[in-house]
């Protein structure tokens, strides 16, 4: 699902984003200097992660041409085949 819309640059994003916080966090416990900086960094991988996160919601196709229901549809690389039950 992930690979499907586009989402694995928003998970390292978030990822590093995790690791710069708990970097920061033990540089904070044994006084570092420049503990701020790497929390600074770190909000900003979250952010920018959160913000990826949106795109496939923002972008997505309407599955209903008539506007009726819509539902988001991840776009795929080969198209969908969908059987029809006689």
């Amino acid at each position: 699902m992930i690979k499907d819309l586009k989402l694995t640059k928003a998970v390292v994003a978030i990822a590093l984003g995790i690791v710069a916080l708990i970097a920061a966090k033990i540089m904070e416990a044994n006084r570092v200097d420049g503990n701020q900086i790497l929390l600074a960094f770190s909000g900003v991988f979250f952010i920018a992660g959160a913000l990826m996160f949106l795109y496939p919601i923002v972008f997505a196709k309407k599955a209903d041409n008539e506007g009726e229901v819509v539902e988001l549809k991840p776009v795929s690389k080969e198209p969908v085949i969908e059987e029809e039950s006689a």
